[in-house]
This record gives structure tokens, sequence and C-alpha cells, in this order.
């Protein structure tokens, strides 16, 4: 729950105690709290950082119109004006903010002219994170993220930036603090696995790596474009491969751009992963602890754990590697934009590592994500291998058509792309069709598609509300349909792709008896 209101400063206050079940007042006093004073200081240095990193453009481009004096000394006036502001208008929000933590609820209280009132029902809680970025942390502070996993956008969460990192710590304890549920069994307590650096391997294979490397190329025109140095920097490469072919060159730039990205995505998972831990808690939660620079705390409760989900984008699944996320309730869709990895349990570590915490984090003797699933038919390739074709040659033909209509070199560019694109295209479809498969395993029903990103998904049954039969004209004829488990957490739908029609109706029937029976019809035995 979440309320916002407009009241004087001086009524909110004037509000000291917690209201009992008999009213206003009645129960236990709860002093309110205020944020840590340090955030001005916070506050001045990101800004601080941000006038310097812009004072250098902004500079050479006055200096040109004021001369160089002028410029530094008008720049240094507004980055003093700058950070002055932020300083006083965080201060008033460190002034006018403060908290407390009730019985049943969790207030916010913030605003200096229009205060706004917001408060959270404890039993609704159901993530505590802790973040802390390097200012924070060489400072001891750290930002609690308190959310009930409801998809209503900023009113399910409240956000204290900055608290103590005792505080932050107390408070995550606090409102995470459950009756001991623990179900009975040998699964250990404590911590299940930390970080191996050997792991750091799998970081040059994702695809992470190409990415970083285009973003370098471009970062490195647009500075140059800033310092008015983009054509001598065109022209110094042009230099460089003067009697280089084109095609060579193209070659050497790729290489290059895959070299720079290759150590981006190092450091970016050293960033990310190190000093990562996972722990059970106590009272059934799991705790993932991680990061260099910012470090982060993310928890999840068991009771809202339905499954995991194994991945294995390409580069990393050819060097026998797997990341393992939870399937769980209450991740908002917010989180999922803001922090792509928030239900990240295990990083890319080795196949069989990913299964055993698999089962460690589910309390299975084994993990469903290694159970052996029944193959899809052949008209599943059929259709892929299908699909590969379409993909290449329609722009292979469009190429031709062109390069007969205009210029010849559109010609070896379309014998270029059907050369390289069939090959990769029939493998990547071969591929997918190995990677389809589908099972029922204990508790769970497995589901495993894809090739750029595979994804083996172990679903609780119980955590099955409903099923998506769904099955296209030409997947009629190929006589295949796709089955889809509709659940309340993680994407809220899983897909067995294109199964056998009777035994994806047996699959779903057989994973939630009772569920999908009555919109069956059976033909009856004839003789």
């Amino acid at each position: 729950m979440s309320a916002g209101a407009a009241v004087p400063p001086a009524a909110a206050d004037d509000d000291h105690r917690a209201d009992g079940p008999d009213g206003p007042g009645t129960a236990t006093v709860v002093d309110w709290r205020r944020l840590d004073r340090r955030t001005v200081l916070v506050n001045a240095l990101v800004v601080a950082g941000v006038a310097a990193g812009a004072a250098v453009p902004t500079t050479l481009g006055l200096s040109g119109r004021f001369g160089f004096a002028t410029a530094i000394a008008w720049v240094l006036a507004g980055s003093v004006l700058l950070i002055g502001c932020a300083a006083v208008g965080d201060y008033v929000r460190w002034r006018r903010t403060r908290y407390r933590i009730g019985t049943e609820r969790v207030e916010l209280h913030t605003g200096l002219f229009l205060v706004k009132k917001r408060s959270l029902a404890r039993e609704r809680i159901r993530t505590v994170d802790l973040t802390a970025h390097p200012l924070q942390r060489v400072l001891g502070l750290v930002t609690v993220r308190i959310g009930t996993g409801e998809h209503s956008g900023g009113d399910s969460t409240l956000e204290l930036d900055p608290v103590s990192g005792a505080e932050g710590e107390r408070l995550r304890r606090e409102l995470l603090a459950r009756a001991v549920t623990d179900a009975p069994g040998t699964h250990r307590q404590g911590e299940l696995v930390a970080l191996d650096p050997r792991w750091i391997r799998y970081a040059p294979v994702s695809f992470v790596a190409p990415a970083l490397g285009v973003a370098a190329a471009g970062a490195v025109m647009q500075v140059s474009d800033w310092f008015g140095a983009q054509g001598r920097v065109i022209a110094w490469v042009g230099d460089r491969f003067r009697d280089t072919s084109l095609l060579t060159m193209i070659v050497i730039l790729a290489v290059g751009a895959v070299v720079v990205g290759a150590v981006g995505a190092l450091g970016l998972w050293i960033e990310m992963w190190w000093g990562y831990r996972l722990e059970r808690e106590p009272g059934g939660t799991l705790r993932v602890r991680r990061g260099l620079l910012t470090s982060r705390s993310i928890s999840i409760e068991e009771r809202r754990l339905r499954g995991v989900d194994l991945v294995e984008p390409l580069g990393v699944r050819m060097c026998g590697a797997a990341r393992v996320d939870a399937i769980t309730t209450g991740l908002a869709k917010d989180d999922e934009e803001q922090h792509g990895d928030h239900n990240t349990l295990l990083p890319p570590a080795p196949r069989s590592l990913a299964d055993t915490v698999a089962a460690e984090v589910l309390r299975e003797a084994t993990s469903p994500t290694g159970a052996p699933l029944v193959r899809h038919p052949a008209a599943a390739r059929g259709r892929r291998l299908r699909r590969a074709l379409w993909a290449v040659l329609v722009p292979v033909a469009v190429l031709a058509l062109l390069g007969a209509l205009l210029t010849p070199v559109l010609l070896w560019i379309a014998l270029a792309c059907a050369a390289l694109g069939l090959p990769v295209g029939l493998f990547l479809a071969h591929d997918a069709y190995r990677g389809l498969g589908h099972a029922v395993s204990g508790d769970y029903l497995v589901v495993r598609s894809g090739t750029v990103r595979r994804s083996t998904a172990a679903l609780e049954r119980a955590g099955v509300i409903g099923w998506t039969i769904r099955q296209t004209y030409f997947q009629r004829r190929a006589g295949v349909l796709s089955v889809t488990a509709t659940t309340a957490a993680g994407s809220g739908a899983y897909t067995a792709h294109d199964v056998d029609r009777s035994e994806g109706l047996d699959f779903a029937a057989g994973a939630v008896p009772g569920l999908l029976e009555p919109f069956l019809e059976r033909t009856p035995p004839t003789g």
C-alpha cells in the first residue's frame, strides 16, 4: 500500500506515534529516523564529477568565442554554482525526509512544500536490497531498496538513500525476519557457493564483448569530435591501411574491436561479480552478495521461489558453462528493467556446478535441469531449417536483384552473404532443434529451447496457474503445437515449442492434473 498527500510540514513533524489497533497513538512509540547526513557530501561530490567531465568540451566550445581564459572563468563559476545548488537541494531533501519501522508498516515522509507520505505493510515486503557505489563505500553508506514485488511501479518500493551500512544491515534483517520454517533435510545453511576466479574465462565469450568493442569505437569517434579532431582520426586510420585491401582492413578492425571488447568484458565481469557469495540464511532466505566498486546485496525469500532457469548463451555453452537464474514471484517489472541480473543466483560457471547449485537452491537431491528430456518430432527441425533458409535467402535475393540493376558490387556482397550465412543459419537451426525438450521431473516441469540463448527452465508444478495451447496454420500442417505454462513467477510464461500434438497435450495434462482435462476432447477408441 502506498499513499501520497499534501499536508503542512508542521503537521508531518508532529506525528511521532505508530497507529495501533485501537486507533491512532495507541501503539508503542516508534521514533522517526533520518537518512545519513553525509548524503549532502556524496551528492556534491557526484555533481562535481559530472561538472568536471562536462567542463572540458564546454571550455573548448566557449574558448573559440570568448577566449580561453574567459571560458575557464565561466566554466568554473558555473560549476561552483551547480555544485552549490545541488548541495543545498540535497540538504533540504535530507532535512525533510524521515522514515520509521513500525510493528505493522514501514513509513517514509519526504517533501518541503508538498509532503509525500508513503507506507508499505510489513507482511507484504518481499525484498530488501542493499547497494553502495564507490563514494558510498568509502563513507560506509548504503542505499536500501524495500519492495513488495507488486507490479505497480514506484508505489511498490521505498528507497532510503543513503543510510549507514550498519543501519542498512539492521533494516534488512528486521524487515525480512520470518518465523523459522526451514524444510527438513540435508541441505546446508550458510554459504552455498563462493567466487572461483577461474570463472572469469567465460567473460570474453559472452555477447557483451562485441557490444563493448563497437561502443569503444563509437566513443573514440565521439570524443574526437568534441575536440574537432574526428577528421584527423579517420585520416590516421586510413594512412595505417593505405596499402591494405578493403577486406583485410575490415578483418583487422573487427579483430581489434573484439579484443577491446573482450578486455572490457573482463573488467565489467570483475566489477559485477568480485566477492560473489550465495548464502542461505536462517528462516529461508537466499542472499547474493557481489561487486567490486559498487557492492550489491540481493535477498530472495525461498517461499517465493518457483524454480530455476539454467541459461546458456551460445559462447558460454560452447565452453561448457551456464548461469542460474531464480524464477520467483514478486519481482517487479521496474526491478527487471533496471537490474537485468537482479534474479541471477550464479554467474556463468561450469555446467556441473550450475546443476549442483540449482539442486541446493531447490532443496532437491538432483537438479531437475539435468533430467532427461523428451525429444521433439522431426517436423520441429524442418520448421527451423526453413526459417533459416528464408532468413538468409531473402536478403541475398534482394541484394542480387539490386546488383543486377545497379552495380556488380552488390552481386559480390550477395555471394558473400550466401557463402557465410547459409552454413551459419543451418548450424543454428540444427542446434536449436537439438536444444528442444520437455519433461516432468518430480515436483517440476522442465522445458528447454533456444540456440543463441538456450534456456532450461525448471518450474514448480504447483506454481502453474494455467496453460496456453497455440497452433498456427503451419504447425497444424506439421502436426505440432506449442504448449505454454503460465505462472505468476519469473517471465510469466514458459513454452515447450513445436511438440507433437498428442505428446504436448499429455505433457500439460500430466504436469498439473485437473487443470487442462476439462478442455480436452479425447477421441474414443475405434473398433
